[in-house]
């Protein structure tokens, strides 16, 4: 009976150290529709208008405006299908989606804004 007590406490310490949290708290706007994309990059702009890039699962790194066309560049083109997850916080002004947005556009990337589901 301990080995599996033993056991279980083994497997639960594990996958529990596992799951990376994500380091860069953004308050999302809500939508009442969710889907899903398979994203090769992840833009993130906190509250504090910080811009957080990360390419092919790296861990996001902080970058200015001007470097984005850089981050986005190194993107792998091996799929015709590139889209880039955009998560804004819901505070910041529209001014700064739209100035991300365009730096995707140039490269022609799709884009994809994350939200939150809805509060039942």
């Amino acid at each position: 009976m301990t080995d599996i007590i033993f056991l279980l406490l083994i497997f639960f310490m594990i996958t529990s150290t596992l799951v990376a949290p994500n380091a860069i708290k953004v308050n999302l706007p809500q939508s009442k529709k969710q889907t899903t994309t398979q994203s090769s990059a992840r833009i993130v702009i906190d509250a504090s208008r910080r811009i957080y890039a990360s390419v092919d699962g790296t861990k996001e790194k902080e970058v200015s405006l001007a470097r984005l066309s850089e981050v986005l560049r190194s993107m792998k083109a091996d799929s015709t299908e590139r889209y880039v997850s955009l998560y804004a916080d819901e505070s910041v002004p529209y001014a700064d989606i739209v100035a991300v947005l365009n730096v995707a556009n140039e490269h022609h990337l799709k884009m994809v804004l994350a939200t939150r589901p809805p509060q039942p």
